[in-house]
């Protein structure tokens, strides 16, 4: 089985930091892609950052420039460095990974438990 686990939120106030951290653990024989998404209450989940494999790194417009996704192969972990923290980056963030298992079986796609970022006026 494999699991993604988040750890790194909390309550900043605005224009704070804070890093968040996710580390996939299990049978993992190769992760084609990792990222963070967040969902704010009463609205869709959305795409926060991504970064593939041999690829670049993607940003929703309203973080770029604030916002960096670092990735540790060898760790198999994902980082979201978040700067100049806004009260509208409020929401719960999720680890995403699309992975293989084995190199016989598709790339599936894993989500983390969220961990609640709470930016304050």
């Amino acid at each position: 089985q494999v699991q993604l686990v988040e750890s790194g939120g909390g309550l900043v106030q605005a224009g704070g930091s804070l890093r968040l951290s996710c580390a996939a653990s299990g049978i993992i024989f190769s992760i084609n892609a990792m990222g963070w998404y967040r969902q704010a209450p009463g609205k869709q989940r959305e795409l926060v950052a991504t970064t593939v494999s041999g690829g670049p790194t993607n940003y929703v417009d309203s973080v770029k420039g604030r916002f960096t996704i670092l990735r540790d192969n060898a760790k198999n972990t994902v980082y979201l460095q978040m700067n100049s923290l806004k009260p509208e980056d409020t929401a719960v963030y999720y680890c995403n990974a699309n992975l293989r298992r084995t190199p016989w079986l598709p790339v599936v796609e894993y989500w983390g438990q969220g961990t609640q970022v709470t930016v304050s006026s």
